[in-house]
């Protein structure tokens, strides 16, 4: 491995950012280096990333206009092939995954997808995360440096650490790409500002809701439990009823709620792997074969329809 013990990390979604650092500063307990963010966009941002956590900043500037967040890969080759860090931290967004896997060509390393822990083997790090579109969880040991790693959202957290008003934000020189995307239209998305991640409680319904309009009677029941509704990805990013901050699963959000209510929800491997963290897992569901099922703490066998109803007119009957 490299002389150099500092982490680096790099998310353009700032919530995010904040649980990298988190990561950094538990890799760096180990190593001896510091908590380095990598930052694109306003000073300000840079200036935030101190709050949270990390020792120092290269700040990049902020994007043109024009540009996508991947035309960063070659500024970011050329500043760990002079600085020699011994891992970068990116997060697991779909810009994140897009700059990981050609720094990680760029550099000549693996990238390691999806992690969800790393440990320590004496001096040799190892890192637990998944393979097969979240089919399986696999414990690698990189051997080249620097380690390039995606982290998605929720696996740490960003809490309790010490800002850093005092350090250093450095620059690097910006590197042109040898070739670029085209810009051709922008087109603004609707946005949830919800942050599963932190949830303590969350109700998630599946396929099995019939309609849209019978969402309504799934989010009386999130508060009635003073939850966080969520849901699987078809129904976010397949039929369009929630938004896409809104679905659990391995290309989505990754939560470790006290309580899980899945409504509706067969389980398959794609949406579990983001829930498998949960501390109770309760399944309502007519198919006692559905995967969730077995998976779960407690499970309902009978029509959510009638279910759901009757868990809310319950937990009002206790407040009242």
């Amino acid at each position: 491995m490299t002389e150099n013990k500092d982490v680096w990390v790099y998310s353009e979604k700032p919530a995010l950012q904040a649980e990298l650092i988190a990561c950094a500063r538990q890799l760096t307990s180990h190593t001896g280096g510091q908590a380095i963010a990598v930052v694109l966009g306003p000073r300000s941002l840079a200036e935030q990333t101190l709050r949270q956590g990390a020792q120092r900043v290269i700040w990049l500037g902020e994007l043109a206009s024009g540009r996508l967040v991947e035309d960063l890969v070659p500024t970011l080759a050329a500043g760990v092939q002079a600085k020699t860090p011994f891992g970068l931290i990116i997060g697991a967004t779909i810009r994140g995954r897009a700059v990981a896997g050609r720094l990680a060509a760029r550099l000549g390393v693996a990238a390691l997808a999806d992690v969800l822990e790393f440990q320590w083997d004496g001096p040799a790090l190892l890192a637990r995360h998944m393979v097969f579109g979240g089919g399986a969880v696999r414990i690698d040991r990189p051997l080249a440096s620097p380690v390039i790693a995606t982290v998605g959202q929720g696996i740490f957290e960003a809490s309790a650490l010490q800002a850093q008003p005092n350090g250093e934000i450095e620059t690097l020189p910006w590197v042109e790409p040898p070739w670029q995307a085209a810009v051709i239209e922008r087109r603004s998305r609707a946005v949830s500002s919800v942050n599963l991640s932190a949830a303590k409680r969350v109700v998630c319904p599946g396929r099995g809701v019939a309609r849209q309009e019978d969402l309504s009677m799934i989010e009386e029941l999130a508060q009635a439990l003073s939850a966080e509704m969520a849901c699987t990805r078809p129904l976010a990013e397949g039929l369009g009823w929630l938004p896409r901050e809104r679905y659990i699963g391995i290309s989505g959000a990754m939560v470790k709620p006290d309580l899980y209510i899945g409504v509706g929800v067969s389980g398959q491997a794609q949406h579990t792997i983001g829930m498998s963290e949960s501390r109770v897992v309760v399944a309502i569901n007519k198919d006692r074969h559905a995967p969730l099922v077995s998976q779960s703490d407690y499970a309902v066998e009978g029509d959510l329809y009638q279910v759901v109803p009757a868990l809310i007119r319950a937990l009002k009957a206790r407040k009242a």
